[in-house]
């Protein structure tokens, strides 16, 4: 059971890991275009990287710690 802990908490720090990456290349992620998309709802974009990069490499990181 401890090994699959381990092993979903290296897979989520490692998605966080890339997306938080790829959100900040400037060229992957296109946010003037972004924001003439969305246009007041723009923010939301900064909430679903929040979610997706940030937060998945910390509940990774803390699998792991827990799991190893």
């Amino acid at each position: 059971m401890h090994t699959m802990f381990a092993t979903l908490g290296m897979i989520l720090a490692v998605a966080g890991l890339v997306v938080s990456v790829a959100f900040w290349i400037p060229g992957l992620c296109n946010r003037t275009r972004l924001k003439e998309i969305l246009g007041s709802r723009y923010p939301l974009v900064y909430v679903v990287y929040v979610a997706n990069g940030p937060m998945l490499l910390l509940l990774g990181v803390i699998l792991l710690i827990f799991f190893r």
